[in-house]
């Protein structure tokens, strides 16, 4: 079992690379876990997707 971490500033960039990741190689996607984050700096509202592919490589 492996797995792959994957980090954005927009939800819609993080499904993208979630999709592309799975397209581009030959995995069984066991589960995803996803995580979001909210930071301020100055007035500046920061996000942060994040979500861990946990995968196993097909033979």
């Amino acid at each position: 079992m492996k797995v792959k971490v994957i980090d954005e500033g927009h939800e819609s960039d993080l499904e993208k690379e979630i999709n592309k990741f799975i397209k581009e190689n030959n995995i069984e996607v066991i589960d995803i876990k996803l995580s979001t984050s909210c930071s301020i700096y100055s007035e500046e509202q920061i996000y942060c997707f994040t979500a861990m592919i946990i995968y196993e490589e097909k033979e």
